[in-house]
């Protein structure tokens, strides 16, 4: 592991099925709704304002899927950087007290110092095997980095 921050250590989380799945929802969903919004012929069950929603419904969906396949957690020197859905957060590692992913966790999740938790969506067990590997990264560098310096 390097000590300047970079390195494969240092690799930003990011979940591999769940892009894979934004990937395949956004073509259907999205490009459905745009084909059929933009080039379904008009007539008695689709008129502009149905054809309106349509167009509308695929711009949600696009907005909605750019945030899900944006999950990741970006690990520095100095902590680690959670973007989920809707929040990002930043802790420092000293504020990590464990990390865990029980089987009934769909991701990993943070004890934090303060007793609150938080939930790291860019590390699912969805991932199978890949998900337990980059959960096993992330406790490495709490370990390393997480724990306060000796005070001689």
């Amino acid at each position: 592991m390097s000590d300047d921050g970079t390195g494969p250590a240092y690799r930003t989380f990011r979940p591999f099925w769940a892009r894979v799945s934004v990937a395949v929802t956004g073509a259907v969903a999205a490009g459905g709704s745009l084909l059929v919004g933009l080039f379904a012929p008009t007539g008695v069950l689709l008129g502009e304002g149905t054809r309106l929603t349509f167009v509308l419904f695929a711009v949600f969906v696009v907005w909605l899927l750019w945030r899900l396949g944006g999950v990741h957690a970006r690990p520095d020197d100095d902590g680690l950087t959670v973007r989920n859905v809707v929040r990002t957060r930043r802790v420092a590692w000293p504020e990590i007290v464990a990390v865990r992913m029980t089987p009934n966790d769909p991701w990993v999740v943070l004890d934090l110092a303060d007793g609150g938790t938080l939930a790291v969506m860019a590390i699912q067990r969805a991932d199978g095997e890949r998900g337990m590997a980059e959960a096993r990264r992330l406790q490495s560098l709490v370990q390393r980095l997480g724990e306060a310096p000796d005070i001689d």
